[in-house]
């Protein structure tokens, strides 16, 4: 008779675990179109052409590799931007309002906190299916852009920046907008 009642609990446990493994992972492979995902953002043409240009196409494909694909392309535009910012600092060497708001903005897209920082952390948040997190990550990418721009506080003087940074800038933001609206999918 022990045996029995042994034996639903752990037929009970192990059904819920099954349960709690198929809606985990039917989060990773939900499928949403392109339109949905776009149509939230600040630039839906812009989000388009990129879910659209991952290598084997958006169309079915789930929304975490859409995800990845898109940290991937707002990586490597954080990367450019940063090279525009060191060569910035580097021709701003007898201007020193512009050099110390482009070591700023370093500050904000590389080193160990920076958009660079955290975008690469977005892939470890994506394979732990940490969806939650994603949205917060990448919320922060878009404070530290938008520090580098506008200041870290409403009292910082503004720099009136006619160089390429704020349109670099934007694109990052806009990038990272994305995967906000592709977080949102994933979590609900």
């Amino acid at each position: 008779m022990v045996s029995l009642s042994i034996r639903p609990s752990l037929i009970s446990s192990l059904v819920l675990m099954f349960l709690l493994f198929a809606a985990s992972s039917n989060a990773s492979n939900k499928v949403v179109d392109v339109n949905a995902i776009c149509k939230p953002t600040e630039n839906p043409s812009l989000c388009s052409n990129i879910l659209n240009s991952k290598p084997g196409g958006a169309k079915g494909a789930d929304l975490v590799s859409l995800a990845l694909y898109t940290v991937d392309v707002a990586r490597g535009n954080i990367t450019n931007t940063i090279n525009l910012i060191k060569s910035l600092i580097a021709k701003s060497a007898h201007n020193p309002n512009a050099k110390n708001h482009y070591e700023m903005c370093l500050l904000h897209f590389d080193y160990d906190e920076g958009a660079l920082a955290i975008i690469d952390g977005i892939k470890k948040i994506l394979k732990s299916r940490d969806y939650n997190s994603l949205n917060i990550a990448a919320s922060a990418v878009q404070t530290e852009v938008s520090n580098c721009i506008v200041g870290d506080s409403p009292s910082d003087p503004p720099y009136h920046d006619s160089s390429l940074l704020p349109r670099y800038a934007d694109v990052v933001d806009q990038v990272v907008d994305i995967i906000l609206s592709i977080s949102y999918y994933l979590v609900n």
